[in-house]
């Protein structure tokens, strides 16, 4: 049986072919997921659901945290102070943070995206900053400076990944103490995390579902979540 790689959908409003307001998430992610050769399912944030997490992170083999809105700033002890913020939804919040938690606790390989990477740093403790300012990262290509020996690096080849698409607004400001950065973009903003107590949970600033089915390197994220799953 292939892997279970589970991704939290978001609450949408609107969807061809169901009758209902629908849940969703990004059919990339899914893609890369299954070429990997994972079998990828979708976990809806229904906050009721919460407290089945943990029995059900242990039914499954891996975790994809996509990209998203903005976290909600009093989850890092924070009030809204940035006029930029957009998209915060309470009940994703709510299930991405504990899905974060219980796949810490289980040891499960998760690959944390944008907002992912963000949900894991506040999960464990860290802080973001509100809006990074400009448009430089928003819908723009950039080279990824990542360590050398690190999950992520072994995983693509080398250090120096140069296609890496991102799409955000808000990054890393206080890392969390458990957390590793491992790679940055050339103005400093944290790009690439590591948690070393875990076998592999890994998270980028980056979106690398974007250009995975063309870009092996960007894939190789994908199936290095699988291989360790």
């Amino acid at each position: 049986m292939q892997p279970l790689v589970l991704i939290v959908g978001r609450l949408a409003t609107e969807a061809k072919g169901v009758r209902g307001e629908p849940f969703a998430a990004g059919r990339r992610y899914f893609e890369a997921v299954a070429r990997a050769g994972g079998t990828p399912l979708m976990l809806p944030p229904i906050t009721s659901l919460v407290d089945e997490v943990p029995d059900l992170l242990g039914k499954i083999d891996a975790v994809v945290l996509h990209g998203g809105g903005d976290v909600d700033p009093t989850r890092y002890g924070q009030q809204a102070t940035a006029e930029q913020l957009y998209g915060i939804v309470p009940e994703h919040d709510e299930v991405e943070l504990a899905v974060v938690r219980a796949a810490i606790d289980l040891d499960v390989p998760m690959l944390a995206i944008c907002r992912g990477l963000q949900v894991l740093n506040v999960a464990l403790g860290g802080t973001l900053q509100q809006d990074i300012g400009g448009e430089a990262h928003w819908f723009a290509n950039h080279a990824v400076t990542l360590e050398a020996g690190s999950r992520l690096a072994k995983a693509i080849g080398h250090e120096l990944p140069l296609g890496c698409h991102c799409v955000h607004h808000q990054a890393i400001d206080r890392v969390a103490d458990d957390l590793s950065v491992v790679g940055r973009t050339d103005d400093g903003i944290v790009h690439a995390c590591e948690l070393a107590s875990a076998s592999w949970i890994v998270g980028t600033q980056w979106h690398p579902e974007d250009s995975a089915a063309t870009d092996s390197e960007q894939q190789s994220l994908f199936q290095a979540l699988i291989d360790h799953s």
